[in-house]
C-alpha cells in the first residue's frame, strides 16, 4: 500500500505540525524553542528521506554494486544539526537574559512590562522642564 510505504513522510508532517503549533500557540519562550527544535527535526527527517535511494548502497566502490545513495544530504544534515544546536543555545541564552530583564519568560508578561516601560518613558519626557531661555 502506498500510504504504508511512505510512513516517514507522515511522521515528518506530524512533527512539522506539532512544532508549528507549539511556536504559534505557546506563550512560554522555552516551549517555543522546543517547538522550533521539533520543527527542525522534521525537516532533517524529510531531507534524509528524500536523499535515500531504494536499493542503493553506501557510495563505496565494490564488486556488484551499481546503485548508490547520495551522501550529500546526510552530510548537510550533520552541518544543520550543529547549526541547530548553536541557535538553540543562543535562543536559550537570550531567554535567560529576557528572564533577568523582565522577570518572566511568558510573552504576555514581557509585552505588558514593555508597555509599562514605554508609558513611563513617555510620561517622563512629557514632564521634563523646558530649556532655559537666554
Amino acid at each position: 500500500m502506498l500510504l504504508a510505504s511512505h510512513y516517514n513522510y507522515w511522521i515528518v508532517i506530524a512533527l512539522m505540525m506539532i512544532g508549528l503549533y507549539m511556536v504559534i500557540a505557546q506563550g512560554n519562550l522555552v516551549k517555543k524553542i522546543i517547538g522550533l527544535n521539533i520543527f527542525q527535526t522534521s525537516v532533517f527527517i524529510f531531507y534524509i528521506s528524500v536523499g535515500k535511494v531504494d536499493g542503493g548502497g553506501a557510495p563505496i566502490l565494490s564488486e556488484g554494486e551499481t546503485l548508490y545513495s547520495n551522501p550529500l544530504p546526510h552530510v548537510l544534515i550533520l552541518t544543520a544539526i550543529v547549526v541547530g544546536i548553536a541557535t538553540t543555545a543562543l535562543a536559550l541564552a537570550l531567554t535567560i537574559r529576557i528572564k533577568r530583564a523582565y522577570g518572566s519568560i511568558e510573552e504576555r508578561d514581557i509585552q505588558a512590562a514593555e508597555a509599562l516601560q514605554e508609558q513611563a518613558s513617555a510620561e517622563v519626557t512629557s514632564q521634563a522642564p523646558a530649556g532655559k531661555e537666554k
